[in-house]
């Protein structure tokens, strides 16, 4: 027995920049205060102008984010929203790539931890960001429509 063919239309998804704005506005500026805050932390723990390096990707991205991708990302316009996206994305890549090799280094000052906790603030960034290209509508994946397959029970 064939089951019957059903047939849909897909609904055009209009995202709701209003609420786009809000909440990957919110997720952008808290990016770039944990970015900041773990750089802070981090460099307390053994001041030195040596360690001070730690401070500079994290004050780069948090300017970065600050400035450019946050006004970006809460200006109501689709264009700009996906563009502060892609910057937030793109940013959040690159910093998750300098706690890498925080934590790949032989040695550091401070306690490698936080950098790990770092890594997953930056890791939930790049996840939050690039779900809101995907669920705002954004970025459309492409569908295979597959055949259906008669099973036996």
């Amino acid at each position: 027995m064939v089951p019957p063919t059903t047939t849909s239309s897909l609904n055009v998804v209009v995202p709701d920049l209003d609420v786009v704005a809000l909440v990957a506005g919110q997720e952008n500026y808290g990016l770039a205060i944990v970015a900041v805050g773990e750089a802070l932390w981090s460099f307390l723990q053994a001041p030195s102008l040596d360690h001070a390096k730690v401070l500079v990707p994290a004050t780069i991205s948090a300017a970065i984010l600050g400035l450019v991708s946050g006004p970006m990302i809460t200006s109501g316009d689709a264009s700009q929203v996906a563009t502060g996206l892609t910057i937030a994305t793109i940013v959040s890549v690159l910093l998750g790539a300098t706690y890498v090799a925080r934590m790949l280094a032989p040695f550091s000052p401070s306690p490698k931890e936080i950098a790990f906790l770092g890594l997953l603030a930056a890791v939930a960034g790049f996840f939050s960001f690039s779900q809101n290209f995907l669920v705002d509508g954004f970025v459309t994946l492409p569908s295979i429509r597959l055949p259906s397959v008669d099973l036996p029970f």
